[in-house]
């Protein structure tokens, strides 16, 4: 079954993105059925941004195959960005510090009542609107576990003084307006503590069981849950040395990416229609991914006629897609 009302399933075979200098990451295989809960994982840099934007229908990719909800990758891109959403991709779906809760919210339901409700819906009494509207709302919320009453200032707290777990299920609750099939977060588990990761994921595994498929890139998935697809970038064999002149042998590794682990400056592709801020992206090497229900070690390809498959391949990829 390719969907549900609620969830889109996901599969991919030797899926790949590449920008002029190289291949951000190739030959992801995994599947999917709607409803699941996949959590990309892999060191910063390894190309996870670029899965999530390619899945979303939000990044041209440059070989094998890929399907979300039936739906064909890259040739139905416009398509899949209608039954997928972002929740905390930054640069592409942020929050915007200078707004409140409120304000965020008011945007949202504004906006899914202009250009995502059908015609019949259009046509309703403004008393009406404004009903399904408040119950789209409370229903994120509820589904994010966000609590507006927890909130310092209740729901007119600047995002600014969130705590990071609570802009976090504000991203999501703003997703979720939208009624996506398929829910796609960034850097899920970045900045929290253990209590609060354990919390996060407890709010993915609730959407995912209440019908909706989860993509979410994280550094850690949950340990021991057999219930997550585990999709693993950035997988591959330090490259042998060569020896010197004495006869010892030198190592060599990847270089590290960007200050902090963080990627250039990229921006969406323009054919989205949505605006791209700078954002802090995904540089570096995925030469093989693969998924499975348990995390499992996967052996990666590096072929010879390929020397720029490092972290220039991501950045150009990012670039290409109109981020930068």
């Amino acid at each position: 079954m390719d969907s549900t009302p609620h969830g889109a399933a996901v599969t991919a075979a030797g899926f790949g993105v590449k920008g002029p200098r190289g291949w951000a990451l190739r030959n992801i295989d995994f599947t999917a059925a709607p409803g699941s809960l996949i959590a990309v994982q892999g060191p910063s840099g390894s190309g996870r941004t670029c899965l999530l934007l390619a899945l979303t229908g939000r990044m041209k990719s440059a070989a094998g195959t890929a399907e979300v909800g039936g739906l064909p990758l890259p040739k139905k891109k416009a398509a899949v960005r209608s039954v997928t959403a972002l929740a905390h991709v930054p640069g592409v779906a942020e929050l915007d510090p200078a707004l409140t809760v409120g304000e965020h919210l008011r945007e949202r339901a504004l906006l899914q009542g202009r250009f995502g409700a059908s015609l019949r819906a259009l046509l309703k009494p403004r008393r009406e609107r404004r009903a399904a509207a408040r119950a789209l709302v409370d229903t994120a919320l509820t589904a994010a576990g966000l609590d507006l009453e927890s909130l310092p200032k209740g729901i007119r707290t600047s995002v600014r003084d969130l705590e990071r777990l609570e802009a976090l299920r504000l991203s999501v609750a703003l997703a979720l307006i939208g009624g996506p099939r398929l829910l796609a977060i960034d850097d899920t588990d970045l900045k929290l503590s253990d209590d609060e990761r354990g919390a996060a994921w407890k709010m993915l595994h609730g959407l995912a069981a209440a019908g909706t498929t989860v993509l979410a890139v994280c550094s850690e998935p949950p340990v021991g849950d057999e219930d997550v697809v585990l999709v693993r970038t950035g997988s591959r064999p330090e490259p042998t040395a060569p020896e010197d002149a004495s006869g010892t042998s030198t190592a060599t590794t990847d270089s590290e990416d960007s200050k902090d682990g963080e990627a250039p400056e990229c921006r969406e592709e323009s054919e989205t229609g949505e605006t791209g801020k700078g954002t802090q992206g995904e540089p570096g090497p995925a030469d093989t991914a693969s998924a499975d229900s348990a995390p499992a070690e996967t052996s990666a390809k590096t072929p010879a006629d390929d020397g720029h498959d490092d972290e220039e391949g991501t950045a150009d990829a990012l670039a290409e897609t109109g981020r930068a």
